[in-house]
């Protein structure tokens, strides 16, 4: 190799020494932990007082099938619950509905009506263990029968501690599992974001989700730049209520990606925060305590290649530490065995193990921000962070997130950035160990994979059915027609949602009721 470069583009010198901080104020660019702007950590003891949240991803089948799954993480040591939805769900249609069929319940949970919700969290004290939920357009659908489900079970709001995804914006173009056209989605997250600054006062109304920008191909600093975008949008919306920034900002909590770069990604974490902290209170005056970026790291699911599966349990462990030194605050390890399908009970065992391994075992827990001061790191710290700028103000000379997204702009950088990925793998510029070099001459041993069973699709089309048998159609049609009002009215959806989903309204029918306003989404073509 002649031009060293990181995963995302970056020149890499042979050496770093002083010279390279020259002219550098450690106070100004790291402080204290704790301390504006945060680079070394939002807590001044990090680990030494409080471990991350160990929280692995289950959602398979129906919800007494991942309410299982749920007990048996959190009995091998999970400390927080993160439930993943299948498709039907994350794009608003109902099990029984033509369009569902073949995908009910298969790479996540099937959550239609409140009763489902109900047995999805059965046995598990609300207040006791917080809750993540992956959702986005539909977010307000699904906290609301979450809400509903709670008070059933005499759990009071202010008690409930978790974070819903509600990020909308990135589903145009990364995970591409949209609904509405982006403003109106827009507005939709805010009234979520709305209701739970005002009631759930320990629950994060949004998580801002770089993690599936960076698997849909983009860089380090493309990831970082994107996420903030969005952000920028969804406060400009909550500002324009009449919402005082820091009645709302200081719930604002993100998901990250930490891909195989490993010093990259840790100096990615460390430039999120000190970007975040000076958004807040340079552009928008947001009080310095309410600056702190807190997030969530999942390890690269798209780094865990078919080839040689048992690799990518290295993968992850190098991955999780360097989330573990990047300062984060939750963690989810992606199995081993994603590849092939949603992970075996051993898959999510071993991911367990690994992060107890790096919290327990490696030392590094000890000590707060141990890189700090590292030539090298702080260099690559300031370089994504210039980066970083740079592209908020592109996506901003573009007319800013949403006017990106209608416009297919933030689509088509992202399907440049992964296919010169892409390139660079098939050409041999970049090794993947099982992948493009190291293959083996033995055939590969067969791992345990886990299928979810077509069976659980019927049983929860019959589930469905018996709801709409029982339930009075009567009050589901009064509540969904105060919901439609509400839409059309420009009112916050979320009272007239919860008392839909009390009536055992699903999660189509809301949907559909919101449709009939605002429309659905059409992709504009951008090749």
């Amino acid at each position: 190799m002649t031009d060293f470069r990181t995963v995302s583009g970056i020149p890499v010198r042979e050496r770093y020494d002083h010279d390279c901080l020259s002219g550098w104020d450690a106070e100004e660019r790291l402080g204290e932990p704790g301390a504006f702007p945060f680079t070394r950590g939002p807590h001044p003891t990090m680990y030494r007082t409080r471990h991350w949240t160990r929280r692995q991803v289950v959602g398979l089948a129906t919800a007494p099938e991942t309410n299982k799954r749920n007990k048996y993480v959190i009995a091998n040591g999970q400390t927080g619950i993160s439930n993943d939805y299948d498709v039907p769900t994350l794009i608003g249609l109902d099990s029984d509905d033509p369009r569902s069929r073949g995908e009910v319940g298969r790479t996540g949970v099937a959550i239609d009506t409140l009763t489902d919700m109900c047995d999805l969290f059965d046995g598990i004290d609300l207040h006791r263990i917080s809750v993540s939920m992956t959702i986005n357009h539909p977010a307000f659908v699904l906290v609301g029968q979450y809400i509903a489900a709670a008070q059933m079970r005499g759990f009071a709001l202010d008690g409930l501690a978790g974070t819903v995804q509600n990020d909308p914006l990135k589903d145009f173009y990364a995970q591409k599992t949209y609904i509405f056209p982006p403003a109106p989605s827009v507005r939709l997250a805010c009234d979520l974001i709305e209701y739970c600054a005002r009631h759930m006062p320990r629950w994060n109304g949004i998580s801002l989700n770089g993690y599936n920008i960076r698997e849909a191909g983009t860089t380090a600093d493309q990831e970082l730049a994107f996420t903030f975008a969005h952000a920028i949008a969804y406060i400009e919306e909550l500002l324009g209520r009449g919402l005082p920034i820091d009645a709302f900002v200081g719930r604002f909590s993100f998901i990250f990606n930490v891909h195989n770069d490993f010093l990259e990604e840790i100096a990615k974490l460390r430039a999120a925060r000190r970007v975040w902290a000076h958004l807040l209170r340079d552009r928008f005056g947001a009080a310095e305590q309410n600056c702190r970026l807190r997030m969530h790291v999942q390890t690269g699911g798209s780094t865990m290649t078919y080839q040689q599966p048992e690799v990518n349990l290295i993968r992850g462990a190098l991955q999780a530490m360097a989330g573990a030194l990047g300062g984060v605050q939750s963690m989810a390890v992606s199995c081993f065995d994603e590849a092939y399908s949603i992970p075996s009970e051993f898959a999510q065992r071993m991911s367990l193990r690994t992060q107890q391994v790096v919290a327990y075992e490696s030392g590094i827990t000890s000590v707060v921000d141990p890189l700090a001061g590292s030539y090298y790191v702080e260099s690559l710290t300031d370089e994504i962070e210039r980066r970083t700028w740079e592209w908020i103000a592109r996506v901003e000379e573009r007319g800013g997130a949403v006017r990106g997204v209608e416009s297919g702009w933030l689509e088509q950088v992202v399907s440049d950035t992964a296919h010169t990925y892409q390139l660079q793998i098939m050409n041999n510029e970049r090794t993947i160990v099982g992948v493009n070099d190291f293959r083996g001459t033995q055939g590969e041993r067969p791992i345990e994979t886990f299928r979810v069973h077509e069976r659980f699709e019927d049983e929860q089309i019959r589930r469905l059915e018996k709801v709409r048998a029982e339930r009075n159609g009567s009050e589901v049609d009064r509540t969904l027609d105060a919901l439609q009002a509400a839409v059309a009215d420009g009112a916050n959806v979320m009272d007239p949602v919860i008392a839909a989903s009390r009536a055992h309204a699903t999660q189509g029918e809301i949907v559909g009721r919101v449709i009939a306003e605002v429309g659905e989404y059409v992709a504009p073509p951008i090749f």
